[in-house]
């Protein structure tokens, strides 16, 4: 269900496209979803449906493993309503699992233990005991017989005492759910028509009505305000680094931790203060993160050390943009690897240095003030200070080669296409347009003139 407006976020964006860990609130539960390994996905949308379809159009069989289908709740008439509009797409020998899209962080195995204990005959409710449970439907029990969930608003005294509320998520058969469905009405104290009621004609029509209740409070949290989602995003982050650190890495500070992907560390991993991560991040044996990092997309070898401030930013693995950096690479500080770098073992990025789409073989450095694009560098190269390969000529990108033990000055610009002979020194200051033989020493410079006795203008 992902139709409300969500007023209280005090945005003009769908409350469900809000991203926590860098992902839409939506998108959490899809892939949820996929991971129950669901034939379908059908999303209910309603304010600002265009966005969120829009939003969702990569969710297709083909990429996540099932059909997905929009349908639209307009007006919004309450929950039985949303669900309503979804019958037509819900086939009879299936079963239904309701899922809210501003409730993200709902796993998968507790969902498969809820698909368990509706067995394919049963109405199955996910519950859980709040302290504090005003706003959310009380369930009413005999026994242990669940007999009715019962609104806040139209709840007892007697009934507002009770701890167990209904999380709004259920599982059902879909041949029993379109039968109740037809049979809801607006009865009540907000005029809507409730999903809740269909607990009553499932005791009605003798079908059992059974509650799994959970403890985490985390998997049925929902968001309604940006403080909300503030904090559960926080709430996220602190698993995520609890999880970690139970693998060994080490944390500086797991307040101060970010990942909006995944992160998957080898043994050894220490990864200091306000990092973020973010897609698809692979940290070797050994790998040191310095503070205030950006990681996205990038697979780092083991003891590679990279500096704080550095930003890396790739592409998906598998892609041409995918980032690589090799076993024993020093990076940054205030380094920048944009799409396509590939750093072999030992490589040394220092700071202020920018890399795009090149690859930098073992032992090749830069260490200071520089930019290398669309480049081939050899083994053990040393780039000067300054130096930039000018590789856009206004229409089409040109690469560079600077082969083996090649010394590039300070100041350089190197003008692509153009290759540098192996062994060979390019002096300071130089622009190389020509292509240089192996092991010579290239000067391309102005003449250096002095004028004596010069006297500098006045106003």
């Amino acid at each position: 269900m992902a139709a409300g407006k969500g007023t209280r976020m005090k945005s003009k964006l769908p409350k469900v496209l809000h991203l926590l860990a860098g992902r839409a609130l939506l998108q959490h539960v899809v892939d949820t979803a996929a991971e129950l390994s669901a034939r379908r996905v059908v999303v209910i949308t309603g304010h600002g449906a265009t966005e969120v379809e829009a939003a969702l159009s990569g969710s297709t069989k083909a990429t996540a493993g099932f059909d997905i289908d929009f349908v639209r709740q307009e007006p919004q008439l309450g929950t039985g309503h949303a669900v309503q509009q979804a019958v037509p797409a819900l086939p009879d020998d299936g079963m239904v699992v309701v899922l809210s899209g501003d409730v993200p962080l709902t796993r998968a195995d507790t969902l498969h233990a809820l698909i368990a204990a509706c067995g394919g005959n049963k109405l199955a409710l996910l519950t859980i005991d709040f302290a504090d449970p005003t706003g959310y439907g009380r369930i009413v029990r005999q026994g242990e017989v669940v007999q009715a969930i019962v609104e806040h608003k139209d709840a007892t005294e007697a009934q507002r005492a009770i701890t167990e509320i209904y999380s709004g998520i259920m599982a059902v058969p879909a041949a029993r759910l379109k039968a109740w469905l037809v049979r809801l009405d607006n009865k009540n104290a907000q005029g809507e028509y409730y999903l809740t009621d269909i607990v009553k004609f499932a005791v009605a029509d003798g079908v059992p009505v059974v509650a799994h209740k959970i403890a985490d409070a985390l998997q049925v949290e929902g968001v309604n305000s940006p403080v909300q989602l503030a904090a559960l995003e926080r709430a996220y982050q602190k698993r995520i680094a609890l999880q970690l650190m139970e693998q060994g890495v080490r944390l500086a500070d797991p307040a101060r931790f970010d990942v909006r992907g995944s992160l998957q560390c080898a043994q050894d991993v220490s990864i200091d203060v306000n990092c973020v991560f973010e897609g698809q991040v692979v940290l070797g044996e050994g790998v040191r993160i310095g503070a205030n990092c950006v990681i996205s997309n990038v697979t780092i070898g083991a003891g590679a050390v990279i500096h704080p401030f550095t930003h890396i930013e790739g592409d998906k693995p598998g892609s041409k943009g995918h980032i690589e950096v090799g076993a024993g690479a020093l990076i940054g500080p205030f380094a920048r690897l944009r799409p396509g770098a590939k750093l072999g073992d030992e490589v040394h990025i220092g700071n202020f240095v920018e890399v795009k789409n090149s690859t930098l073989a073992k032992g090749a450095k830069a260490n200071h003030l520089a930019y290398l694009g669309d480049a081939v560098v050899g083994e053990r190269v040393n780039y000067g200070a300054g130096s930039i390969t000018a590789n856009y000529d206004g229409a089409f990108k040109h690469r560079t080669v600077i082969e083996a033990d090649v010394h590039i000055g300070s100041n350089c610009v190197l003008v692509a296409p153009v290759t540098i002979g192996a062994g060979g020194t390019v002096g300071g200051g130089s622009t190389i347009t020509k292509d240089t033989p192996a092991g010579a020493l290239s000067v391309a410079r102005g003449k250096q003139v002095s004028i004596a006795n010069w006297t500098r203008p006045k106003k």
